[in-house]
């Protein structure tokens, strides 16, 4: 048992470096989480003195690190240039707008930017609003959300009307002055 959770200890922290290295820093963090919690169970089961302290290191290097990205990602969230780029592959599926983006959504996100050339039709605007709709529900202090999109020649008027019903949608944040 001891062995396959080290094992199981290694390929997760193994994990951790590779987003780390690549600036997914979020989920790096949860990896070295997951990874150290793993490894200070098995500290506990240990009986070999020597592998323990060996281990220990181990612990220690990887909390340390753990540390940095979790002040680093602080630091880009506290400057407002926390940026990531999330990659979901083709024909993947349980991808929910929360589950995607709520652990990014909190009360330090005072103002969001979006840049998609492509919230032209109904079924696109419809998932903005859906998005928008998640960005009020988790940042309290949200007070301005900016789109910038392509322009729908075909069918402009219908675009402009489905973005203004949700900037209209908006203004019963009344509170909360948000704008779009």
């Amino acid at each position: 048992m001891e062995g396959q959770n080290l094992t199981f200890a290694t390929s997760i922290l193994t994990r951790a470096v590779i987003l780390d290295t690549s600036g997914r820093y979020t989920e790096a963090l949860i990896c070295y989480q997951e990874g150290l919690d793993i490894l200070l169970q098995n500290i506990k089961i240990i009986t070999d003195e020597d592998k323990k302290g060996k281990l220990r290191a181990k612990v220690e290097e990887y909390m340390n690190r753990a540390e940095k990205v979790k002040v680093h990602i602080e630091e880009l969230k506290n400057t407002g240039n926390y940026k990531e780029q999330i990659k979901i592959e083709e024909n993947s599926t349980r991808h929910s707008y929360d589950s995607v983006f709520s652990r990014f959504l909190d009360t330090s996100v005072w103002n969001i930017e979006i840049d998609d050339p492509y919230i032209r039709s109904p079924h696109q605007c419809d998932n903005f609003l859906r998005f928008v709709e998640l960005c009020v529900k988790h940042c309290s202090n949200l007070n301005k959300i900016t789109l910038t999109t392509g322009h729908d020649l075909k069918q402009f008027d219908e675009q402009t009307h489905r973005l203004t019903t949700i900037e209209n949608s908006l203004r019963i944040y009344e509170d909360r002055n948000i704008q779009l």
